[in-house]
């Protein structure tokens, strides 16, 4: 015999008073009609609230059993015996957003052998976290929260049965496995002109040689930065970096115009061999670490503000000219070896100036990929040293994700972008109109 519904407690409104005289005004009688106070009201209407969404709940599990069987409650068995209701299950308590409700799920016996036993899709085993539940802790978990920070902080809200230990929390992490996969996959029928790319090393469980992750980003025709590789590899050799732009070309990567990266040699060699026809740009950031340390503190102030002023020169011609200065204030000095490491790839490092000078500040540095770095130290710091390779990749990706949203476009919008998928030259970062070059080569 089905239970009744379980009527709610009285949430504290006073009925009206029957043995009031007919003159006795409600301001003048001795009980409040509603809870006066605020706090009062809100937990009245929270109390409200929990109390309608179990009786919903379970109204919702009583038409899927009545579905299940083919007939509601008390009818009567015609042709197709699909089982009996059987009482009720232990009571569950169900977290649903920020505060959970108790609930008995009704039962099915005796089911023929034929008919799949009945499970209810509504509230399936095992589960007590509702999906918006879960991906509301993930969210919490890529801000920045311990996974040992929920336990006490949301005991109280979802209950005292709820699953919060740590290791629930990192299983719903398996979501960022599956949507790993599917973006890895995708095919890339955008045309990306320009790409970033670096290697960020990081502390997972007790390797002693750490795995590198390698990462690309790529800017679109529109002139907006998107993340298109992610690949956990050895260091940053040629083969791994191969095997990371070549999975890139076979989903419809085409040759980008220019790749901007550190001195790493495993990236350009890789470069040349998948993209041989793409242009190389070194980082200037690196470039001038690799030179601050070769000279004493004493004169590494100065040497920033003049590598400064090499970079920013406003033409190729003016860059080699302030590059020349520095160089011989270097050997004035005696930093040989610091002059020549000046002088080490220096086609690679100019490469920008045959590009619109509006792009010039995002094409001299690897800052694109070095900002993401950024944000995702700061979030990995508080999960100190990852266990896995794979949940720390699967971490890292999903913050990437969130934080390309805020990713600055190029300069110059639309129209530069446009200019240079025509083919369009540029020196010294001005655009050089087709009939000025076709004047130059006659006149040549």
């Amino acid at each position: 015999m089905a239970e009744p519904y379980h009527v709610p407690p009285a949430l504290g409104l006073a009925d009206t008073p029957n043995d009031s005289s007919p003159g006795e005004t409600a301001a003048e009688s001795s009980e409040p009609l509603v809870p006066t106070g605020q706090v009062e009201i809100a937990e009245t209407l929270e109390e409200l609230a929990r109390e309608g969404a179990r009786r919903m709940l379970e109204r919702a599990l009583h038409s899927e059993v009545d579905a299940y069987l083919g007939r509601r409650r008390y009818d009567r068995v015609e042709d197709d015996f699909s089982g009996y209701r059987n009482g009720y299950a232990r009571e569950r308590e169900i977290s649903i957003g920020t505060w959970s409700v108790e609930v008995r799920p009704p039962r099915v016996a005796d089911t023929p052998g034929h008919i799949p036993p009945f499970r209810s899709s509504i509230l399936p085993r095992g589960r007590s976290l509702t999906y918006p539940t879960q991906r509301l802790f993930a969210r919490l978990y890529l801000e920045g929260m311990s996974s040992g920070d929920f336990e006490p902080a949301f005991r109280e809200l979802l209950g005292s049965r709820a699953p919060l230990s740590s290791s629930t929390i990192l299983r719903l992490k398996e979501d960022w496995r599956a949507e790993y996969t599917v973006w890895r996959t995708r095919p890339l029928s955008e045309r990306y002109l320009y790409i970033w790319s670096d290697g960020i090393y990081l502390g997972v469980g007790t390797e002693v040689e750490h795995s590198c992750l390698l990462v690309v980003i790529g800017a679109r025709s529109d002139g907006r930065k998107e993340l298109l590789a992610m690949e956990l590899g050895y260091r940053e050799s040629t083969a791994s970096w191969a095997d990371v732009l070549r999975d890139l070309r076979d989903r419809g990567l085409e040759a980008p115009m220019l790749a901007v990266g550190d001195g790493a040699l495993g990236l350009w060699a890789a470069l040349r061999e998948v993209f041989p026809e793409t242009r190389h740009q070194r980082c200037w950031n690196h470039k001038a670490m690799n030179l601050t340390d070769k000279v004493p503190k004493r004169l590494q102030p100065e040497l920033r503000h003049r590598l400064r002023a090499v970079w920013n020169a406003p033409s190729r011609r003016e860059c080699e000219l302030r590059r020349d200065e520095l160089a011989q204030w270097l050997h004035t000095r005696g930093q040989d070896p610091a002059s020549e490491t000046l002088f080490r790839d220096w086609d690679d490092l100019t490469t920008f100036y045959d590009f619109p000078a509006e792009h010039w500040i995002h094409l001299r540095t690897s800052n694109p990929v070095e900002s993401v770095f950024a944000g995702v130290r700061l979030r990995t710091n508080v999960s100190k040293r990852m266990r896995r390779r794979d949940s720390a990749l699967y971490l890292v990706f999903k913050i990437t994700q969130r934080l390309e949203l805020g990713w600055r476009p190029l300069n110059g919008g639309l129209t530069i972008m446009t200019l240079l998928l025509r083919g369009a030259r540029f020196v010294d970062g001005i655009y050089i109109p087709a009939d000025h070059t076709r004047e130059e080569e006659s006149a040549a």
